[in-house]
């Protein structure tokens, strides 16, 4: 039987289509797959960032029911570390705190009793230094900060050990401050500590 040319031609272009659809589906679904699988790779990628979040550690005390250091995940809050040392006692007055409080490694915070009289300002600071701070205008003087140990040193807000050893060794080799301003010459005392401090301190 003798075939037609044009039917052959014909026959030879459907062929060659059908070959390029099932070539662009298979192509399609070999993309789809490697979509896939980097889709899970990233998604394998951000549970184990998620497990490497950072930890830090504070010093709970006063009315709480488990005093004592423990451990928080970073960037959480008075509140937080509240319910970690099993919630507060009977005695607690958290009109004084504010719960909502970020925590940084290395604080300590405390929990006021209501029947305490001892005059404390308990305030949040935006640069994070301490949650209670002593009302020491209403002590018997100020911290000379010529003469002051490093534990006087510290009872000021915000001053920690390593602060208070950068003060003493200031002094050391510049000599005595001429005036309670030349403080910010201090690494690690900008102008927001000093004004929180400047009230508490002379020469």
């Amino acid at each position: 039987m003798k075939i037609n040319k044009d039917v052959l031609i014909k026959a030879s272009i459907i062929l060659i289509f059908i070959i390029v659809v099932l070539y662009n589906v298979v192509k399609s679904k070999e993309n789809l797959e490697e979509f896939d699988d980097t889709n899970i790779f990233v998604k394998e990628i951000s549970q184990e960032n998620e497990s490497k979040s950072e930890k830090i550690k504070v010093h709970i005390t006063g009315e709480v029911n488990n005093p004592g250091v423990i451990e928080l995940e970073e960037n959480s809050r008075i509140e937080d570390a509240i319910n970690l040392s099993g919630g507060v006692t009977n005695f607690a007055n958290l009109s004084k705190v504010n719960l909502a409080y970020v925590l940084e490694d290395g604080q300590k915070v405390y929990i006021p009793n209501i029947n305490e009289k001892e005059e404390k300002e308990y305030i949040s600071k935006e640069n994070g230094e301490k949650i209670i701070v002593e009302d020491i205008s209403k002590s018997s003087s100020k911290v000379n900060i010529n003469k002051a140990s490093a534990e006087e040193l510290k009872s000021l807000s915000g001053v920690g050990d390593s602060l208070a050893n950068r003060i003493i060794n200031y002094r050391k080799e510049n000599g005595k401050f001429k005036s309670i301003e030349d403080l910010k010459n201090v690494s690690g005392i900008g102008e927001k500590k000093f004004e929180s401090i400047k009230e508490y301190i002379e020469i």
